[in-house]
């Protein structure tokens, strides 16, 4: 393993890609997604965020042989996980504002929106 790779992950590139981005990144999205749907604050999000990286970190440990108590891959796990949970949000929340205040916002952007 060398060095530079080892400041990410663990075993491989494949597990980190689908364990962490794949599997972990589908659910922080649709968790991103969710809270925006119920407008929540952030604040639960990135609760929600910091349980699920504890299971992503579980599942690199009981299916790929990875720590499970590592402060460091705990930390790159939950910056790639908020990251995207964060991205849902916003991108959900630009759709929402847009057709539910239609008469006051458009959509300037898949991130954004703008006044009338």
């Amino acid at each position: 393993m060398e060095l530079e790779n080892a400041l990410l992950w663990e075993v491989s590139a494949f597990e980190f890609i689908l364990v962490t981005v794949v599997l972990g990144g589908a659910a922080a999205w649709m968790t991103g997604r969710s809270v925006a749907h119920s407008w929540e604050t952030n604040k639960l999000l990135g609760f929600y965020i910091v349980l699920l990286t504890a299971a992503v970190r579980f599942i690199h440990f009981s299916l790929f042989n990875g720590s499970l108590i590592s402060l460091h891959y705990y930390i790159v796990d939950l910056i790639v996980l908020l990251g995207i949970a964060f991205a849902a949000k916003r991108f959900t929340r630009s759709r929402q504002m847009a057709s539910q205040y239609s008469f006051k916002f458009t959509r300037s952007g898949p991130f954004s929106w703008k006044d009338r």
